[in-house]
């Protein structure tokens, strides 16, 4: 880097890049932790691991898992002050579909509104990037199961599978050879092949405490987060079959 090049957002560099917008990616990436989601036919089970920095601080206080609506949940990775941000934006969004429309706001317009309201963020120069990417999770009434990621820079698309963090080449290498044998997965499926891939990037067996799970499924019609002794139970069975 030389100059002024990285002072600026709007300063492009001779490879025609924002640093401002490199430096966002890079602070998730610098968080300490690696988020994923997996989308299969009736459900969307999302998985991220939960550090608690102090032993002072209640654990059950500590979250990146987040209700938008009743059927709609977050997944954010990064700056957790930046993430609430968003999150108070989307339950804006959100509640004012509803009082427009009449119904709830389905995931993808959803992630349309947030995702131009990230990339706001890169045209202002008073204005930093936010140093978070969301991954939006939910069940479409016409769609089915929905899982969309929007990451600094204002881009959104949708995944059958995803990654976010500190490993997430890795974890994204890991879904990758569980889509090649299978894409059609199970409620039960999704949450074992959620949970693996994310040890088998971590190499390290989890303990309830050490994960956060969120799932949203054609049979609830509501997303759910599974409780402590939930995870358990999950974390049993997928022992028991492997």
């Amino acid at each position: 880097m030389s100059g002024n090049a990285d002072k600026e957002i709007t300063v492009f560099s001779k490879e025609g890049k924002l640093y401002q917008i490199e430096y966002a990616f890079n602070a998730v990436k610098n968080a300490g932790f690696t988020s994923l989601a997996v989308r299969g036919k009736d459900s969307v089970v999302a998985i991220t691991q939960k550090k608690v920095p102090d032993k002072s601080i209640v654990p059950s206080s500590v979250t990146h898992l987040f209700k938008v609506t009743d059927k709609i949940g977050a997944l954010f990775t990064g700056s957790l002050p930046d993430s609430r941000n968003l999150l108070v934006r989307m339950r804006q969004y959100a509640g004012d579909y509803r009082g427009d429309y009449g119904y709830e706001i389905p995931v993808h317009i959803l992630a349309d509104k947030v995702a131009e309201f990230a990339q706001l963020y890169t045209q202002q120069a008073y204005m930093r990037p936010l140093c978070c990417i969301t991954m939006l999770f939910g069940i479409d009434e016409e769609k089915g199961p929905q899982l969309f990621k929007i990451d600094p820079a204002g881009y959104y698309v949708g995944y059958k599978a995803t990654a976010a963090g500190e490993k997430e080449q890795s974890a994204t290498n890991q879904l990758e050879r569980e889509f090649k044998k299978k894409s059609d997965f199970s409620r039960d499926d999704a949450v074992r092949i959620a949970v693996k891939a994310l040890q088998n990037t971590l190499s390290m067996e989890f303990r309830s405490t050490d994960i956060e799970i969120g799932i949203a499924s054609v049979e609830d019609d509501y997303v759910k987060f599974l409780t402590p002794e939930e995870i358990e139970k999950e974390l049993t069975r997928i022992g028991e079959i492997d």
